[in-house]
């Protein structure tokens, strides 16, 4: 199930489901260890007319939204039968690890009511039901989860008062279901402390008078001691959750609109949607130089893994994008990152874990009784290119001077080598979709990307012997590519080859990253007829006719499809490629009506809250796979600057404002 919302800091990441309970929740790295997990989820239940309500309960009217320019999100939870509602604004503290939430109850009844909130927490940390501990603590009036170095604090106060029922219990474990059930009668057993998997729930009265409304804030702070959640605890009742709410809303404001972006043009909806999504992406970069694929933990109830790593590739698309938009610190983290983990031979491996150590895998390191390197060497090409664009951008000499050597020399090196005698393209690897092992031609394209900006940084520091080898390289690739890649008589270029001395297989499927590594990375002009040709073939076979429309990975792509006569689902990330090859070919303002259509297509189906996912139903439109999926919201960024930078180029406006 598609999250609605994502909050975080770059140490937390927590991720709330349709009904604004929350499904993930990471410390201490932005996607390592969540202490909730795919199976479990903190509940909100009001408690009125005697009957006890869950937010999970069918009579909800549940709407997640998140806040215009800002991280921060607003749920509107109303309930007809019982004459309630709950506005619930959510954030996660910029300066501090405290997820902070306020909970607004408006009686609609005429009648004066005793109305109890309930909050249940059901935490698995580290990811291991064994061993953790829950306790309350009379002294301070709180809750307490913790295992080893990983503990969690849970508070609640109305006006000046703590909350005034909870409990501590078992669930999942001995026939128990939790507390959450013993709040069911509207009064908490008090049992103070357990150990196994534990769950605990506190509650908080208040008398609302008729078409009145009564305010909750509640809180839970992380740290790796009980020392430090105590401390981060009393600072939040000093400061007050309502300024420390105020205060990070303030500086995400401030950060999402950096540059200034004109937007010109562009309506309301695509504007706010650019905004969430940068927004969501910067929730998924950790501290540590990590920029996670996705956090949704639901992925588990459908296969064996999570997307919660960090592939180089997504992350080199996600570092152009925010330093597209400004952020150059965040960019520069994840050089870092990829400096500090490439191979001494030069390439980077499938993913990675935030605390940079390997990720898991399926690419085998033997094909056919040989030893096979388990890579897709677009990784390693597109971080060099990103990089490039980063120095661009920043014109930070300073740290590509640090990393030459040690990351793009290393790199360069690797696919100087990494060549096929036979064809004069890259060696097998696998695809940018992980599936096939061969030389694709997207692949074969960033490479040729990768040599390039090699060149510059090479030209730029003054080793013209390197700048002249790395584009000699570079134009034989691209020679290559144009050679051994297009199919005159499909007028598209080649998925992938695989060549060997016995046989060569050629696997033709029309593949929308082909094209999309042909006009991007600058194998062909923009204006050139086989580029031409190749979109119509995606237009007349790829383009899915169904009620959505939209751009599927390939031909026939079975994965997560929905109907089987199409080729595909509709994904957001090939969708907005087509986009931009609209934006890059326009001559005149005339010619972005097709880019512009499809950049609205992606915000009809975005979730209110901005949420994009990976794929959507080609019938209904539902959000499919995982979502948020950072690439998806990296895409549509890049494509909304890129249509500015067209308006820019052809004279129409400029791509940012005048500051003040």
């Amino acid at each position: 199930m598609p999250k609605s919302l994502a909050l975080g800091n770059g140490n937390i990441l927590v991720l709330l489901d349709k009904n604004a309970q929350v499904k993930d929740f990471y410390f201490p790295y932005v996607g390592l260890e969540n202490h909730i997990g795919n199976r479990y989820f903190h509940r909100i239940g009001v408690y009125a007319d005697g009957v006890l309500h869950w937010l999970e309960d069918q009579e909800w009217d549940v709407k997640v939204n998140c806040e215009a320019e800002t991280l921060a999100g607003t749920t509107i939870a109303k309930n007809a039968a019982l004459h309630l509602e709950l506005r619930i604004e959510d954030t996660v503290y910029n300066e501090k690890n405290i997820f902070i939430r306020k909970i607004t109850v408006m009686n609609k009844a005429n009648y004066r009511r005793n109305i109890k909130l309930f909050f249940n927490q059901e935490f698995e940390i580290y990811e291991s039901h064994r061993g953790d501990t829950a306790y309350y603590d009379p002294l301070e009036n709180v809750i307490i989860h913790y295992k080893g170095r990983r503990v969690f604090l849970v508070n609640a106060m109305q006006e000046k008062s703590g909350f005034d029922d909870y409990a501590v219990g078992l669930f999942g474990i001995e026939g128990k279901e939790g507390t959450h059930k013993d709040a069911e009668d509207g009064v908490l057993s008090k049992n103070a402390i357990e150990h196994g998997l534990v769950d605990s729930t506190i509650g908080i009265g208040m008398i609302v008078e008729p078409q009145e409304e009564s305010t909750v804030y509640y809180w839970i702070a992380t740290a790796k001691s009980i020392k430090e959640v105590y401390e981060m605890n009393a600072y939040t009742k000093i400061r007050t959750p309502r300024r420390l709410m105020k205060t990070t809303e303030d500086f995400w404001t401030a950060w999402v609109n950096k540059q200034n972006f004109s937007f010109h043009g562009l309506d309301h909806d695509v504007i706010s949607l650019f905004k969430k999504s940068l927004l969501i992406v910067r929730t998924h970069v950790d501290n540590n130089g990590s920029i996670l694929a996705a956090g949704d933990s639901d992925l588990m109830r459908y296969g064996r893994d999570y997307y919660s790593y960090m592939w180089p590739r997504d992350g080199a698309y996600a570092a152009i994008t925010l330093a597209k938009a400004g952020d150059f610190s965040v960019a520069k983290r994840f050089f870092e990152f990829c400096h500090e983990v490439i191979t001494e031979e030069g390439y980077l491996m499938h993913k990675y874990r935030p605390d940079k150590s390997l990720g898991s895998s399926w690419h085998p390191w033997m094909r056919d009784g040989k030893p096979t390197l388990p890579i897709q060497e677009d990784e390693t090409a597109l971080v060099i290119y990103a990089l490039w664009k980063y120095y661009e951008l920043s014109k930070d000499l300073e740290f590509v001077e640090l990393v030459y050597n040690t990351l793009i020399k290393r790199a360069v090196n690797f696919m100087m080598k990494y060549i096929d005698e036979h064809t004069g393209l890259p060696k097998p690897s696998y695809d940018l979709w992980e599936e096939k092992y061969g030389t694709s031609t997207y692949t074969s394209c960033t490479v040729y990307a990768a040599l390039k900006s090699a060149a510059k940084f090479a030209n730029i520091l003054g080793k013209a012997e390197s700048e002249e080898e790395y584009a000699r390289l570079a134009e034989k690739i691209r020679q290559a590519i144009l050679k051994n890649m297009y199919d005159e008589e499909q007028k598209f270029f080649h998925k992938m080859i695989l060549y060997s001395e016995q046989y060569t297989v050629i696997d033709k499927t029309i593949d929308m990253s082909s094209i999309y590594g042909v006009f991007k990375y600058g194998i062909l002009d923009i204006d050139d007829i086989r580029v031409k040709e190749a979109i119509k073939v995606i237009e007349d076979k790829l383009q899915v006719k169904s009620e959505t429309g939209g751009i599927p990975r390939y031909m026939w792509d079975k994965y997560y499809t929905a109907d089987e006569s199409l080729p595909g689902n509709p994904w957001f990330i090939t969708t907005l490629w087509l986009a931009q090859y609209y934006i890059a070919s326009a001559r005149t303002e005339k010619d972005l009506v097709d880019a512009q259509k499809w950049i609205i297509w992606t915000t009809k189906y975005a979730l209110p809250s901005g949420i994009l996912s990976e794929q959507i139903d080609p019938h209904t439109g539902e959000q499919i796979s995982s979502a948020p999926l950072t690439w998806s919201h990296s895409e549509f960024i890049a494509t909304v600057i890129q249509y500015m930078e067209k308006q820019e180029e052809l004279g129409i406006h400029d791509l940012c404002d005048p500051i003040g």
